[in-house]
């Protein structure tokens, strides 16, 4: 039992989607799985396990940024053995091809955070997508018509930067997104030696001012969801 989740042995599934916003993770429960049980509601960041074409499948809010997403896939990995973690979530685009309601798949993800050079003594690490997993999210989205954008992103510490320009910069060097929480979940998986991919879709849009509605971001983003599902148990 850990200190944040505290599930049961054996509550927590092998496979698991993790979606920053709980609400999005009981969505997620009540639409897509069988027979769903929640097994943790500490400070309300939700998870559930259930099955998804007869596999055993978990889903797990996260909470915004770095060091949130962090607590939760330390202990997913290290105390329930969870081996294989998918994150759906939002994320900005700084690309004009890559457009509102757009599937991203994070190939890697720049971060402007201090974690980890602070894990690595000043050096750069590049935090990676597990192949596999990518190969297949892509396949799915082929499979059902969808165009996902493959690439790197960034993943930042600030929502309300300092530089409110400052994207342009990882913009010209290629990101396609920004987001909170892509580079630590890599990072994690690589040093528990666990598999890891993010799976975003875009929910706004820094190069035109386009938003989405927190309602939409919520229940109706469900191209990502069933990319996820589908990866997550193949």
């Amino acid at each position: 039992m850990s200190t944040h989740i505290a599930a049961k042995p054996g509550e927590v599934a092998e496979v698991i989607l993790l979606p920053g916003d709980p609400l999005r993770a009981k969505f997620i429960a009540e639409t897509y799985l069988e027979r769903p049980k929640q097994y943790t509601g500490i400070r309300n960041i939700l998870g559930f396990t259930g099955m998804y074409k007869g596999k055993n499948i978990s889903v797990q809010g996260t909470g915004m940024g770095i060091p949130s997403i962090s607590i939760y896939v330390h202990e997913l990995f290290r105390d329930y053995g969870v081996k294989r973690a998918i994150r759906i979530g939002t994320a900005g685009t700084i690309q004009e091809h890559v457009k509102i309601r757009d599937l991203v798949l994070a190939m890697s993800a720049s971060t402007d955070s201090g974690v980890n050079r602070g894990r690595f003594g000043g050096k750069d690490y590049a935090p990676t997508a597990t192949w596999s997993l990518l190969k297949t999210a892509y396949e799915a989205a082929i499979s059902r018509n969808w165009q996902p954008a493959v690439g790197n992103i960034l993943c930042t510490d600030l929502f309300y930067s300092g530089e409110p320009q400052g994207w342009k910069l990882w913009a010209e060097y290629g990101a396609l997104a920004v987001e909170m929480e892509s580079a630590e979940l890599y990072t994690v998986a690589a040093k528990f030696g666990r598999e890891a991919l993010s799976i975003l879709t875009i929910s706004d849009s820094l190069v035109t001012g386009e938003q989405t509605t927190p309602e939409e971001r919520q229940n109706t983003f469900t191209r990502m969801m069933e990319v996820a599902l589908e990866t997550a148990i193949s």
